[in-house]
């Protein structure tokens, strides 16, 4: 039996995991044109494979590993400047799942992933990420008192929890949509969740626009970071041993479309650190607890979803602009925490991510992420022709 602080840590990083992203998986849902049915299937299949890699890898290590959706990956969907449809996006959420598993397969080519400077990936990420923040902007000239209403209570509940902030204003938002009478009538049947299998096409556009960039900040911002945050709590394991398994399990996925699982960054903090268990080889028993919560969110995600997706659109822009700043403040802290040269590379990065651009129909994030490490590669070569002369 589990004790009392480890099952309220797995519950509570359990339910902000899900309830704190879930809107933007609709948001991504709806950029690659996903049917009620498909969507509810995406986050089905997600909770599924979050279920098994975290049990498996908890079990394994006897550590507290425990995995979530790439956030960063549904935000990069979402804002996908091309319009592709859902069949496509399959495609690419497969080459991601490959990527991954070569990578971690292939000790150089991890090696090489590592190189790549942490400033240029946040810069990438918080490119991404701020179109979400300045959609709440957006949101707030609809519907400026509803929308003022959720800012100043996620302001004020992040003081005392950051952690609860973003629960919170579901909550709150879902309580005035009810009693604003905007929610849609065709609400809601509570329902057993079912998956939707997807045939995948395979377009090298979009293979390289989408499913590139998602590889990428899945590892860098989700996975290296996971392994980051564990090391911090002196957790030590085979990086290779415990992010292999999420890739596979994406790959498996993917055709129910999933866009992949991952380490858990933002939440895995709650099930690793003291508060967890003062006894760091008893905070493993999380993983089961956590594992258990993603099986009940898999049972009623189509329920869920039908739920959401009757609440006002400005709502869910809201939501999920807001269940982003917290990382859009730190990959902006990180992108232009570097030297001189990091810097400017960083900030080249991020001007060219947010900017949109497509070019060969490959979008603005794959480009931001080469200009940046063109930048530093010129850097680079100066200081060694100077160095030679």
């Amino acid at each position: 039996m589990a004790p009392a602080s480890v099952i309220s840590a797995a519950v509570t990083a359990a339910f902000v995991g899900f309830a704190g992203s879930v809107a933007l998986i609709l948001k991504a849902a709806e950029a690659v044109n996903a049917n009620p049915a498909q969507t509810a299937s995406w986050i089905t299949a997600l909770c599924i494979g979050i279920a098994v890699t975290s049990f498996y890898l908890t079990w394994r290590f006897r550590m507290p590993i425990i995995t979530a959706w790439s956030t960063p990956g549904a935000a990069l969907i979402a804002s996908y400047s091309e319009k592709i449809n859902l069949e496509q996006a399959v495609g690419a959420f497969i080459l991601a799942a490959l990527l991954i598993i070569i990578t971690m397969a292939i000790k150089p080519l991890s090696e090489l992933m590592k190189r790549i400077p942490t400033t240029v990936a946040a810069a990438m990420l918080a490119g991404i990420l701020i179109k979400f923040a300045l959609d709440v902007i957006g949101a707030a000239q609809i519907a400026p008192l509803f929308v003022l209403i959720l800012v100043l209570v996620f302001f004020i509940v992040q003081l005392r929890s950051l952690a609860l902030a973003v629960p919170a204003i579901l909550v709150i938002g879902i309580v005035m949509s009810i009693f604003t009478g905007q929610i849609s009538q065709q609400c809601c049947n509570v329902q057993l969740s079912t998956l939707s299998l997807v045939q995948p096409v395979f377009e090298v556009p979009v293979l390289i626009g989408l499913g590139v960039p998602l590889y990428f900040i899945t590892m860098a911002s989700q996975n290296l970071t996971g392994l980051a945050v564990l090391k911090a709590d002196n957790f030590t394991f085979s990086p290779a041993g415990s992010i292999i398994p999420t890739g596979v399990v994406s790959l498996l996925l993917a055709p129910f479309a999933a866009h992949g699982v991952c380490l858990a960054a933002i939440t895995a903090s709650i099930c690793s650190g003291v508060s967890c268990h003062p006894d760091r080889d008893q905070r493993w028993k999380v993983g089961p607890v956590y594992a258990l919560m993603y099986v009940l969110f898999a049972l009623f995600a189509q329920a869920f979803v039908e739920f959401l997706l009757a609440l006002p659109a400005v709502l869910i822009t809201t939501f999920a602009g807001l269940a982003l700043f917290g990382p859009l403040k730190g990959s902006l802290k990180s992108a232009l925490s570097g030297d001189n040269k990091e810097t400017e590379a960083a900030v080249v990065t991020f001007v060219v991510t947010i900017s949109g651009l497509t070019l060969f129909g490959i979008g603005s994030a794959l480009w931001g992420l080469i200009a940046g490490v063109i930048i530093l590669g010129l850097h680079r070569l100066k200081s060694d022709t100077q160095v030679s002369s």
